[in-house]
């Protein structure tokens, strides 16, 4: 009989189609005509067609969705004719959301028709439970979408977010289900891992799959809107007036007057509770997902936001410390990446984590100066080396890495680390004999003390000769240790930063003169702000020039007109004299026919 119905819908007009609905709507006895309107809910209708249908059907089962039982049939009321006919009803109702549902996840479908789709599913969603919240029907959306084919740029997820995302009710659904469908991809994950197959692509296939459920279901997620205040004055928009945040033993599930009657009583929570339920489904949704395998593109873009959409609203943020202590270990740019949202939890939730340091240590390589998010690594680093209790160890070895750093980096970072340094040598004055280090200090110190132990042991004579084979203008610094401890920067000095005097740039060389003044003095310097360095490039810098205004444009290399070739303070401590008495005496002759030949053009000129 289906198959006959299904055979015939082409046959009716448009004009038909709209005469079958209102004589659905109009009476009982033409209930017959509720399968062949189904049948008219598909992809492959045409949308006119599709549309009609769907308007009648939805104004049939939104006056009976209270009354209708659930899909279950039980034995008790199997004789009972209008619980069969409820039943009837209420299975063609499942059919009905199920065509929607295809037409919605359809890319083929026309997108007026989808928008359609949607606001009619979301009014079933707002009643269909006896005048509540039918969260079962939502999470059937939801679940199709996210394990659908549609692309995460697909119209329909932006108009389920902008549309509907903004009621607070859904949001709190929204969370649940996202729970859910996160702890139902990781198990499918797991599975396809440890499943063994010989055929590559069998196993790729849903490994692709599952991307684009993490992509969607990570957009999704992404674009819900925060909760914003939790004090007793917020307000909140909901998509149905008797849902979750109501007292529920203020309402029955009464329709018409008694349901509005009781609508008007209901005892809607505090916002401090909403609030405090919201951010308890917050957070189980995000951590349900973070424990997913992110794909590469996706895990970076979370690290990135995190800090800024995540952290501030989770119920406990240090249940987020396993991931970024893990995205932190790993290194390179997903380091970088992990750095705001972990020093957002060392800083405001009392996270402590022992080895950051020497994470941050290793981190800093020539590589990170050309990568995406360097502007934000270098605010955190100028961040993170601001304690006053940071041991002087430790700033010097960040002060020394950061000195050697300047010599293979571009002019843009060599701005940037002049900035650097230039707020740690004021922050840490201990630190400030790496400017003024004098040569042979330590090294006359170690003399000493192993001249003072050279009666105990033959070993200790063998060191007195090997630091005596040191010489004063050697740097102790290692560069290739990652322990700061173990560098030696404490016994080394900023001639890096001194090389940066002759720098082939201009602004680099007028900058480092800023660490020639007495940065301990505070009442005198200020701290650079490594914001205005960090977006920095070339273009920058060339842009600066150009708009930078000259006082005096030299004219010549000279600002005075020279007397000789080179003048003695190019050879300080030279001495010029011809010892030879030969030389001496050519060097007369010289000088005496010099002396005719210009008498000659004298007397020649005053001719």
């Amino acid at each position: 009989m289906a198959s006959s119905i299904v055979s015939k819908k082409d046959k009716y007009s448009l004009t038909e189609l709209q005469t079958l609905g209102h004589q659905l709507l109009s009476s009982r006895a033409h209930v017959n005509n509720l399968p062949l309107l189904l049948s008219f809910i598909t992809t492959s209708t045409r949308p006119q067609y599709a549309l009609e249908s769907l308007l009648s059907l939805q104004s049939f089962f939104i006056p009976l969705l209270p009354q209708l039982p659930s899909s279950s049939l039980t034995s008790e009321s199997q004789g009972d004719p209008h619980f069969i006919y409820r039943t009837w009803v209420r299975s063609k109702f499942d059919d009905f959301v199920q065509s929607l549902i295809d037409i919605a996840i359809s890319s083929q479908s026309d997108e007026t028709l989808r928008e359609v789709v949607l606001d009619t599913l979301m009014e079933f969603v707002k009643v269909g439970n006896g005048g509540k919240f039918h969260s079962a029907i939502y999470h059937r959306l939801l679940h199709s979408i996210v394990h659908s084919s549609l692309e995460v740029d697909d119209i329909f997820l932006d108009l389920l977010a902008s549309k509907y995302f903004k009621y607070i009710d859904i949001r709190y659904f929204t969370y649940i289900s996202f729970e859910k469908l996160s702890r139902s991809i990781g198990a499918n994950d797991i599975s396809d891992d440890r499943r063994e197959s010989p055929d590559t692509s069998d196993v790729n296939q849903p490994e692709s799959s599952l991307h684009l459920s993490v992509h969607k279901l990570y957009h999704l997620l992404s674009r819900i809107p925060p909760l914003e205040g939790s004090d007793d004055n917020s307000e909140y928009d909901t998509w149905n007036a008797a849902g979750i945040f109501t007292g529920k033993e203020n309402y029955k599930g009464h329709t018409g007057k008694h349901r509005k009657d009781e609508l008007a009583n209901i005892k809607v929570l505090s916002s401090a509770n909403i609030a405090k339920k919201m951010k308890l489904k917050f957070t189980k949704a995000w951590i349900s997902f973070l424990r997913l395998s992110l794909p590469v593109d996706v895990y970076k873009e979370v690290l990135v936001n995190l800090h800024q959409i995540v952290i501030p609203y989770l119920s406990n943020p240090l249940m987020l410390c396993d991931f970024l202590t893990r995205s932190y270990d790993i290194g390179g740019v997903v380091s970088v990446m992990a750095l705001s949202s972990l020093f957002v939890l060392m800083t405001q939730h009392g996270l402590e984590y022992p080895n950051f340091y020497e994470k941050l240590y290793a981190l800093l390589e020539p590589s990170i100066f050309m990568a995406k998010h360097r502007a934000k690594f270098f605010q955190l680093l100028d961040s993170c080396l601001k304690s006053p209790l940071l041991p002087a160890y430790l700033a010097a070895a960040f002060c020394k890495k950061l000195s050697r750093l300047s010599l293979t980096v571009p002019p843009s970072g060599a701005l940037l680390i002049v900035a650097l340094i230039h707020n740690l040598l004021r922050r840490h004055p201990s630190i400030n004999c790496l400017v003024h280090q004098e040569d042979g200090n330590e090294t006359t110190e170690d003399i000493t003390e192993a001249e003072r132990g050279t009666d105990d042991s033959t070993e200790d004579s063998s060191a007195s000769k090997e630091i005596l084979s040191v010489k004063p203008s050697i740097d102790l610094f290692d560069d290739k240790q990652t322990d700061p401890m173990k560098t030696n920067a404490m016994r080394s000095s900023l001639w890096e930063v001194d090389t940066l005097r002759h720098h082939y740039c201009p602004p680099v060389s007028r900058f480092v003169l800023s660490l020639e003044n007495d940065l301990t003095v505070r009442a005198k310097t200020a701290e650079v702000a490594v914001k205005d360095f960090s977006y920095g490039s070339y273009a920058t810098i060339f842009g600066d020039e150009i708009r930078r205004r000259v006082k005096q444009a030299p004219l010549a290399f000279y600002t005075t007109t020279p007397t000789m070739l080179f003048p003695e303070s190019d050879f300080l401590g030279w001495t010029f004299k011809l010892k030879d008495e030969d030389s001496t005496t050519v060097l007369d002759n010289t000088s005496k026919e010099n002396g005719h030949i210009s008498a000659k053009r004298r007397r020649a000129e005053s001719s």
